[in-house]
């Protein structure tokens, strides 16, 4: 295979991250709030051990998938990634489109935070919802809550437009902090829980249980791919096989800390007790310790988890619409650098925007925006590794390519089939094609690069 790497002798981004930033970076951009706000949900999918299983086996075989990301990145460091490797073998336009599923992957995990955020804080502090605004889908907007999200919106905004270090810097600081609390969890889980809470495993029959949280792996698993976005911004002597150690370090934690998490809760209270409750993390540790402090802890984590992966999908979003506007397929606008900060400041802008125009959907953007994820994800790694395959020589890496393309078409096939129990419902359809309508009314003619 010879790809020629244009990307990193025409960015004249600045060149800052080191294999910490990657992996703070990789890490920040799949682990956020979902372990709070949504183990209800993943409890009652898969029940403890079907649950656990699934992340479980969801990390593992996506390490091939995380591979071949690795073997792309290190031979072609190009912000728009899957837009980038799909122009190798296909047209500019299956290769733009391949891109743009890939964005919204990244791009709508922005307002589900901003949105997130104020129904997080709303739990600690009930008057925030209060002053109704309007309803989208029977779901009330609050005022508060909105002008909180677009508060975080625009603090993220304001600190990726003076430069990746900053950015950076908060990224490390906050992965940091999210692993130190979740040990804390998991420990006093340990001296305060007992096996008894395990039961039943499953929340239906084996097969079933994991099936179902499976669905959802790609959604939650998404960020270690988020690396090579940012791959133009390596430090000069960063060695190019670090790329696959981030992405791997990333992906493995990731995957663990879901198992963990899972595991930790429901060893800690009996598992059916806390469905349909909100926060079911925090419940249970409440009613097992009667802690005020320590739930006070586990919601304090949680919005530095949740402003975490905002801001890493934040990163990688920017660095897409970038890579787009340099190479011609959105507006070349979007490839402008700042000249002191040296940040793709027009694209954090244009993202930064969206997101709060997204905000004003309000809580009924949570409802369909995994699961549009999920496929967008998985389409996503589906494309890099057959692309691989078709140029790559090499016997052995062309059949790692192949297990990538398996493991990525499965999971493409749990969203798509409808004889697979939680597949595509019509308004996820109906979401996937707006955003695929509006790429194409956005979509130009691409220049080379």
């Amino acid at each position: 295979m010879n790809v020629e790497a244009r990307a990193g002798a025409v960015s004249k981004l600045a060149r800052n991250l080191s294999l910490t930033n990657y992996f703070a970076l990789g890490f920040g951009a799949m682990v956020g709030t979902g372990w709070v706000i949504l183990m209800d949900d993943w409890l009652g999918r898969g029940g403890p051990l079907g649950a656990m299983l699934g992340f479980g086996i969801g990390g593992l075989v996506l390490l091939p998938v995380g591979y071949i990301y690795g073997q792309w990145v290190r031979r072609l460091p190009d912000a728009a990634g899957e837009a980038a490797y799909t122009a190798q073998v296909f047209s500019p336009m299956v290769s733009y489109l391949t891109g743009w599923i890939m964005l919204l992957a990244y791009f709508i995990v922005c307002p589900w935070e901003a949105v997130a955020v104020g129904k997080l804080a709303a739990y600690i502090f009930p008057q925030l919802d209060t002053l109704e605004l309007y309803r989208v889908a029977g779901q009330p907007v609050f005022l508060p809550r909105l002008l909180l999200g677009a508060g975080v919106t625009l603090f993220l905004g304001f600190l990726n437009y003076r430069g990746i270090r900053g950015s950076a810097t908060f990224q490390n600081w906050a992965t940091s902090s999210v692993l130190i609390v979740f040990l804390i969890l998991l420990l006093t889980s340990l001296g305060t829980g007992s096996p008894r809470n395990f039961h039943p495993l499953f929340s239906h029959a084996p097969p079933a249980s994991i099936l179902l949280t499976l669905q959802i792996v790609p959604y939650f698993l998404t960020g270690f791919e988020s690396v090579p976005k940012a791959a133009e911004e390596a430090h000069p002597n960063f060695p190019p096989g670090d790329f696959f150690k981030a992405i791997v370090m990333a992906l493995l934690v990731g995957a663990g800390f879901y198992v963990l998490a899972v595991g930790a809760v429901s060893y800690i209270a009996p598992w059916q007790s806390l469905l349909g409750k909100r926060f079911a993390t925090a419940v249970a540790f409440q009613e097992a310790i009667r802690s005020v402090w320590l739930v006070r802890l586990i919601f304090a984590i949680s919005l530095v988890a949740l402003i975490q992966i905002f801001n890493a999908n934040f990163v990688a979003s920017t660095r897409m619409v970038f890579a787009f506007g340099r190479r011609g397929t959105l507006s070349p606008k979007f490839s402008t650098i700042h000249p002191r900060y040296l940040s793709p400041s027009v694209a954090i802008l244009g993202v930064a925007s969206c997101a709060l125009v997204a905000l004003l959907l309000g809580d009924a953007v949570l409802v369909p925006i995994s699961e549009v994820g999920s496929l967008a994800s998985s389409l996503g790694w589906f494309a890099a590794c057959l692309s691989f395959f078709l140029v790559e020589k090499n016997t052995r890496l062309r059949f790692v390519s192949v297990l990538g393309i398996l493991v990525s078409a499965t999971f493409v096939s749990m969203k798509v089939l409808p004889v697979i129990p939680g597949h595509f419902s019509h308004a996820e359809w109906i979401a996937l094609a707006i955003w695929l309508i509006a790429g194409f009314l956005l979509y130009r003619r691409p220049r080379a690069v």
